[in-house]
């Protein structure tokens, strides 16, 4: 790995762990002290993905996700060669961030959940109606609107020399996508932010963690994702996004 990359690498680890610090840290706000509620929860991912964009976008893109990198790589728009050291630093940033949370909160948490079997949704995303279909249906789709509006927002503010509004653009996408989006299963759209805080509660001890509990929900936040983001992209390219490049 050359000198650039490690630095985008490390870039994309400690944006990444942003985005979990402050969105596990608002969703922890909310359960174990009762402050706060749904409206401060998508503000606070809102807020969280535009601190993880800040610290990350001028060394590697921020992409601060597999499924935006994916998306990225299948249309032609980021190197394949680099995808791999980005996504293991987005999974390692996730699991950091939850890692700290966790630790921060870690004397609340032995108060409110001393056996660790009711707060797992702090880290990660559980369904809202049972079975496979309707959680995974909702990732595709919010995945694949976050990804048609980020390409949206980047591509044209950039074009209209407005590029350092793009952040705060994405935090207003995340936070439209929570309140509008989030129900079914928690918005996750994300398996650095889904996945890999899943992987942290299950290795600390949690139950009912969605991983080691045999409900095989984690599969939903990485493949919901992984197809919605690419459909997303492609969609873009196929409507606006092919117009703005051949004007």
């Amino acid at each position: 790995m050359n000198n650039t990359l490690f630095r985008e690498s490390i870039a994309e680890l400690i944006g990444t762990m942003f985005i979990l610090l402050f969105g596990n840290g608002v969703c922890a706000m909310n359960t174990l002290f009762n402050l706060g509620g749904y409206v401060n929860i998508t503000f606070g991912w809102g807020f969280a993905v535009f601190l993880g964009i800040l610290v990350s976008n001028r060394i590697s893109g921020a992409h601060l996700n597999p499924a935006v990198t994916m998306s990225l790589v299948v249309t032609k728009r980021f190197p394949i060669s680099k995808a791999p050291f980005y996504i293991i630093a987005q999974m390692l940033g996730g699991f950091l961030g939850a890692a700290i949370v966790y630790y921060f909160y870690s004397a609340k948490f032995a108060i409110v959940d001393p056996t660790l079997q009711n707060t797992a949704e702090i880290f990660t995303t559980f369904p809202a109606v049972s079975g496979f279909m309707p959680g995974f249906m909702a990732e595709v789709i919010a995945t694949a609107i976050l990804m048609f509006g980020i390409l949206a927002i980047v591509e044209h503010f950039v074009a209209d020399k407005a590029g350092f509004l793009a952040p705060f653009a994405v935090a207003a996408l995340i936070v439209a996508i929570g309140m509008s989006f989030g129900g079914m299963h928690g918005y996750a759209m994300n398996p650095a932010r889904d996945f890999s805080p899943r992987l942290f509660t299950a290795l600390v001890g949690f139950s009912n963690n969605g991983l080691t509990d045999g409900s095989g929900i984690w599969v939903v936040g990485i493949i919901g994702p992984l197809i919605g983001g690419p459909l997303g992209a492609f969609l873009y390219d196929l409507t606006i996004g092919f117009k703005v490049r051949q004007s």
